[in-house]
């Protein structure tokens, strides 16, 4: 009988061991990018939904509190139906839109985050709905940009420091 790892979830020891380990994140990085991409995704998935199934987002809500989260333009009609506003009402009250003409939320934290929950939970965005993005192909080539939410989301968190074990990764 194999026993479950017991995943960290405190952000504040999160935060701290992503400052201890940058260096060694960084050096992961670089085992990883030198290696093959065999097995990468499987192992990801794998370990992404261990650890999901352990941790409980609406304990944490960091993502919501601190990442810009960007709207698509086809989504901007659905939360205004779902508001029950005109298009135009949502996105002066909620949207921003850069120089680029890419949507995104107004605030951090997102105005529909209360009690670490999401207030429009059926019709959040894609954005939303994918973080950690660990359930998609191409981890290999996603890390980087992983990384930099390693101190933030303790999903992250937990399976980059499972992954170290799996892979034989040396600190």
């Amino acid at each position: 009988m194999s026993i479950a790892p017991l995943y960290i979830a405190d952000l504040s020891l999160i935060a701290a061991k992503a400052d201890e380990k940058q260096e060694e994140n960084d050096r992961f990085l670089r085992s990883v990018h030198a290696r093959g991409e065999e097995g990468l995704d499987a192992i990801a998935h794998r370990l992404n939904n261990q650890v999901s199934a352990s941790i409980d987002c609406t304990a944490c809500g960091n993502c919501c509190k601190t990442l810009v989260i960007n709207v698509a333009d086809d989504e901007l009609a659905p939360l205004a139906e779902h508001l029950q506003l005109s298009v135009a009402a949502t996105k002066e009250t909620y949207i921003e839109e850069s120089m680029a003409g890419r949507l995104f939320i107004n605030t951090m934290p997102c105005h529909f985050l209360s009690d670490n929950k999401c207030t429009i939970y059926e019709a959040r965005f894609t954005e939303c709905r994918d973080f950690p993005h660990l359930h998609k192909p191409g981890f290999k080539d996603r890390l980087a940009g992983t990384l930099m939410h390693y101190g933030r989301c303790p999903i992250i968190y937990n399976v980059v420091e499972q992954m170290k074990v799996e892979l034989g990764f040396v600190a």
